[in-house]
């Protein structure tokens, strides 16, 4: 399933070739194939092999104008594809109709796969690295190849393509103890190769801080996020520095380019060759491109597709992304990267002194707004530079822009928590509540 099999596919020619013969005066094909073979452990034990294929062909046009978009999955009937293309597009008002034109681009074939064999062991070696301390655990995992192909190609002259093998693992261990109930997740994503070494030694650390449950602290401390966790905060931060945000006037950073938005310490920037979710094009054609966004704390750049980026003055940043195949391009990011200082964990644990980690949550992270107030899934109290044991029924409340302002320190153990790599993190000024046990 390489990007060659896909650029010699003529399906996507034949869509553009009966497009202008029906009348269109511009049209783009996007096509995407995947073929994924999970792993599943339950309860320790291996459970399912699976293999999965999945493909998507979108059709855009334009007839006098006005755009019609039909999207097919699997086998692809090229002339319905066209006629319903066509009369969706009477519904539609007129646009300036935009296409990256005389582009024949194919990008090298990103990441390598992996034998089902290897998945099976990595899955086998996490597990059994678990139950060798913690016997009563029960681990449940699943390891994942996955080969996604990716073309676009439109009547303009644009034709670019690629083939991106993922790894990934997630992984939950849950503990039993009388009337308490743990649950303890983690993962993983790269090319090439996974760490079920690493995954464990993870897991088997927080068991290890949550042998005992202990009050929580109320009132205003310092809260350690770690890397899992930060990503509640970066959310927000990516929703302002949308472009499509700016043009509503929605984000409070809309008139703030060249001013301090965060703390100092901060850096927040996005690499089209950046870990296992770098993209060498967006999805109307252009090439991504590396980009600052906040330097040293100050905002430097917004990101934006082609329409918001002209509306804007400031032209497509190579984020013009479709949420799905049967949406049009909208600003997205592809990744999203904070520059991580250089303590530890346990660096950043010391130092806090007395504080709350936060390290799974649950619900959603704040809004637009900053707004926010999040009941932790797994928390810890540190005394004295030491973690003492487990919170529960807690929260956390606050603002995310203020707590980026109120930024301590930033940790050295940046890790890919989806798209997002982020490291640790120390923030103060935020409000907990929660039992005192």
């Amino acid at each position: 399933m390489g990007s060659a099999n896909l650029s010699q596919d003529t399906l996507a020619e034949h869509l553009l070739e009966l497009s202008l013969k029906s009348g269109a005066e511009a049209a783009e094909v996007y096509q995407s194939r995947s073929l994924s073979r999970p792993v599943l452990f339950e309860a320790n034990r291996l459970k399912q092999l699976e293999t999965s294929q999945s493909e998507g062909t979108a059709l855009r046009l334009w007839l006098n104008g006005c755009p019609g978009l039909m999207v097919a999955y699997g086998s692809v009937d090229p002339q319905v594809m066209v006629e319903r293309a066509l009369a969706l597009s009477q519904l539609n008002q007129p646009e300036l109709v935009e296409l990256v034109s005389n582009s024949h681009t194919s990008y090298p074939d990103l990441g390598e796969s992996v034998p089902v064999e290897m998945l099976i062991d990595w899955g086998k070696e996490a597990i059994a690295l678990i139950r060798d301390v913690y016997p009563d655990v029960l681990c449940s995992t699943d390891w994942e190849c996955d080969v996604e192909n990716t073309r676009l190609i439109n009547s303009k002259g644009l034709d670019c393509h690629y083939s991106d093998t993922t790894l990934s693992c997630y992984m939950s261990a849950e503990w039993v103890r009388g009337d308490d109930f743990l649950s303890i997740s983690d993962g993983q994503t790269q090319r090439g190769q996974l760490s079920p070494e690493k995954l464990a030694h993870q897991i088997l650390q927080r068991l290890d801080w949550a042998q005992e449950n202990v009050s929580t602290p109320i009132g205003r401390v310092p809260v350690l996020f770690t890397s899992k966790a930060a990503d509640m905060l970066w959310g927000t931060v990516q929703a302002a520095l949308n472009g499509k945000r700016i043009l509503e006037k929605s984000s409070p950073w809309g008139e703030r380019l060249g001013t301090p938005v965060v703390a100092p310490i901060l850096t927040l920037y996005q690499d089209p060759e950046a870990g296992p979710y770098s993209c060498p094009f967006d999805d109307e054609g252009h090439p991504t491109k590396s980009l600052v966004f906040i330097e040293n704390g100050i905002l430097r750049n917004f990101y934006s597709d082609r329409t918001t980026g002209r509306q804007l003055n400031i032209g497509t940043t190579g984020n013009g992304f479709r949420p799905g195949l049967g949406s049009y391009p909208t600003p997205g990011l592809f990744n999203f990267l904070i520059q991580p200082g250089s303590p530890s964990l346990q660096d950043l644990i010391h130092q806090m002194g007395d504080g709350l980690i936060v390290d799974q949550i649950l619900g959603e992270s704040g809004s637009i707004s900053g707004d926010f107030s999040i009941n932790i899934d797994l928390g810890y109290r540190v005394k004295n530079g030491q973690i003492i044991g487990r919170v529960k029924d807690t929260m956390v409340a606050g603002n995310v822009y203020t707590a980026l302002k109120q930024l301590v320190q930033l940790g050295g153990d940046a890790d890919w928590n989806g798209a997002c790599y982020t490291p640790s993190l120390i923030v103060e000024g935020l409000s907990i509540n929660g039992k005192n046990n």
